[in-house]
Parts: structure tokens; sequence; C-alpha cells
């Protein structure tokens, strides 16, 4: 079965604008054929809605394009060449690496921003009118 699928039908399925999908296009994700006498209307495959499908999931991950269009071609070729495996675990693994840096950076920031509200509070606890320990400290580094 060869189902086609317009760009109106893909943006409102996956919820994202023609725009976007026209962008995915020219980054070379997406390669839907076109019809009409003019060849202005685009008709997208199964295959292109994997594909975005894939590219939407590898966006919301953190991946990027470049990212992405790698797992996508390993994700067309064979799965059982050791190569190709290899590659897909580097790039995940990379990007495992990236977000765990990114979560310790959040979490430092996280605990600096609940030290500045516990002094917050105990500042308008005590009816302290200036919060000299607050501005000294929200000044350095």
């Amino acid at each position: 079965m060869n189902t086609q699928y317009t760009i109106t039908e893909l943006a409102r399925e996956f919820d994202v604008t023609p725009r976007a999908i026209r962008f995915y296009e020219d980054q070379g994700l997406l390669s839907p054929s076109r019809e009409g006498s003019s060849g202005l209307r685009r008709v997208y495959s199964g295959r292109d809605r994997t594909r975005l499908k894939l590219t939407l999931r590898g966006k919301r991950l953190g991946f990027t394009l470049s990212e992405i269009r790698g797992l996508l071609d390993l994700y067309e070729s064979p799965t059982d060449t050791v190569p190709q495996l290899h590659a897909f675990l580097d790039t995940v693994t990379r990007h495992r690496e990236v977000l765990e840096r990114q979560l310790e950076d959040l979490n430092a920031t996280l605990e600096d921003l609940a030290q500045y509200e516990a002094q917050a509070r105990a500042l308008l606890e005590s009816g302290t009118r200036e919060p000299h320990g607050l501005a000294s400290d929200a000044r350095s580094p």
C-alpha cells in the first residue's frame, strides 16, 4: 500500500506548521514528490511521514539537525551492520553526555536560586527593609 500525505495532513497530524515541514525538506530530511501541472503540490510518502516523526522526536530530545540526519540515514540502512550501530551509539552517547553536563549546570543554578529565595524570605520575615546580604551576593559571580 502506497500511502500519500499532503503537507496539511502531516502538519495537522504532528502539530507543526507547513513552514516547519518545508524547512525540514530544505534541510534534506524530507523529499516529497511533486504533483500538479506546475509541480508545486508536495506529496509526502510513508517514508517522509516516518522521517518527519523521527525528526520531531530527535528535536524534542535536543539533537541537532545534523545529528538527526545522521540518525535517519542509519535508520534507513540495514540495521545489522556493526559500523552503523557504532555510529548510532556514538551519537547517542555524545548527546547524553552533553545533557548530563547541562543537568549538572541546571542543578547548580537551582541550588543558587533556592539559597537566594531562602535569604529573601528570611529578610522579609525579620522585617529588614534593605536586603544588603542579597545585593552583595547577587553581584558576585
